[in-house]
């Protein structure tokens, strides 16, 4: 048994690097596949190999789709935030740099969820025990939507962008012919928008320099923040609407006022981004409540998950996020030696066009049309220069409809 599950989990390490650094190809998609297959090609299978499959998956993920949200500007709905320090640093010959302080921030994230793990249980019980009351859920969305908006500079401007998006998003999920809306939704709010405006800027990428970065980068306001994201992590777990995004610049107000300077917000949307999902785990386990697609893929193969299993899953979250670590160095060093000699225009459009083609594939002509509205949406919300995590309005605002009507 214990081949057969070192076997699931370097399979698992090597879908999660596919779905790390392939634009539009999401851990959520794998997860619908495994689930439709467990029934019936894979039901000869032990379902515990597959949930070690989707855990080693779900946090190679987590540490290497860093790679194309820095390197493309085409990031998820977790990573978007990365994108304009990421994007700076990468235009000042520092790439590797904003690359493996995720990674740094990623594999503390790993090490902190294993130490609190089952303490947490009891928290996120008596959280979501506390949650539960009526009309709450909507209530805590709309203030940290709220919150989240009171932060951005121009106010009204973050205010008619998720007004904007939250329309798009009832639109479009509501839709009953279009298989997976948020793929095409997200694909063009977060991904194809910058591209085509890395397209239209022509921008130029220097010479990388590859150095090793010093941990000393973690100073006392990146701890802070960290501390913060402790706190807002186990809520994004399994909160609807809200993801690792929301909870790194939630937790970063909690804990300091201060401005977290670039690096120090890099390590912390590493770590929030390894944490959200690692909560999401120990969320299934005390609850059986999730959001991420990669628990819910667990719930549908397994069901109730054991003390036992759990231990099982936070030994391979460890596991993976030590091999994901060193995959990144590794692989980040690599592509951003490649990445200067050929024209970062075209790396542009070859993006841009596997998008499009994955959208096709998934959602047919109706999420094109939707990949193509909601680039359009996304190269308005760049131009305004707000956050933009106030496009994630496209999910918050359809959530908390939802819990009130």
């Amino acid at each position: 048994m214990l081949i057969q599950i070192l076997l699931a989990l370097l399979f698992g390490i090597t879908a999660g690097i596919l779905t790390g650094l392939i634009p539009g190809i999401h851990i959520n998609l794998i997860g619908i596949f495994l689930i439709s297959l467990s029934v019936s090609l894979f039901s000869t299978i032990n379902p515990i190999y597959l949930v070690v499959f989707i855990a080693a998956m779900a946090i190679t993920h987590t540490f290497l789709d860093f790679i194309p949200s820095v390197l493309l500007g085409c990031p998820d709905t977790d990573t978007e935030l990365s994108v304009l320090p990421g994007h700076e640093l990468l235009k000042k010959g520092q790439g590797y740099k904003a690359i493996i302080l995720t990674a740094y921030g990623g594999l503390i994230a790993t090490f902190t969820l294993f130490l609190i793990a089952f303490p947490a249980t009891f928290v996120i019980d008596k959280i979501y025990s506390f949650l539960t009351k009526p009309y709450l859920i909507p209530i805590i969305l709309f203030l940290a939507s709220f919150f989240l908006i009171f932060l951005e500079r121009k106010k009204f401007s973050a205010l008619l962008i998720f007004i904007l998006t939250g329309v798009l998003g009832l639109s479009v999920l509501n839709l009953p012919s279009l298989n997976q809306p948020l793929l095409p939704l997200l694909t063009g709010l977060f991904g194809g928008s910058m591209l085509v405006m890395s397209i239209k800027n022509k921008i130029q990428i220097p010479e990388q320099k590859i150095e090793l970065v010093s941990l000393k980068k973690i100073n006392k306001p990146a701890a802070r923040a960290f501390i913060g994201s402790l706190i807002a992590s186990p809520l994004c777990s399994f909160l609807p609407g809200l993801g690792s995004g929301q909870a790194a610049i939630i937790g970063n107000q909690i804990i300091t006022t201060s401005r977290t300077d670039r690096e120090s917000f890099l390590i912390l949307l590493g770590a929030t981004n390894t944490l959200v999902m690692g909560f999401s785990f120990i969320s299934l386990y005390v609850i059986s409540k999730t959001r991420t697609g990669a628990a819910v893929a667990m719930q549908e193969i397994i069901g109730a998950i054991s003390p036992n299993i759990l231990f099982l899953i936070l030994t391979v979250v460890l596991i993976s996020s030590i091999i994901s670590f060193f995959l990144t160095l590794f692989l980040a060093k690599f592509l951003l030696r490649k990445i200067t000699k050929i024209d970062y225009s075209i790396i542009s459009y070859i993006t841009l066009i596997t998008l499009a083609i994955v959208v096709f594939i998934v959602s047919n002509f109706l999420g094109l049309a939707v990949l193509i509205i909601s680039t359009l949406t996304g190269i308005y919300c760049i131009s305004t220069g707000v956050r933009r995590t106030n496009m994630m309005g496209c999910l918050l605002i359809p959530t908390i409809l939802l819990y009130l009507l």
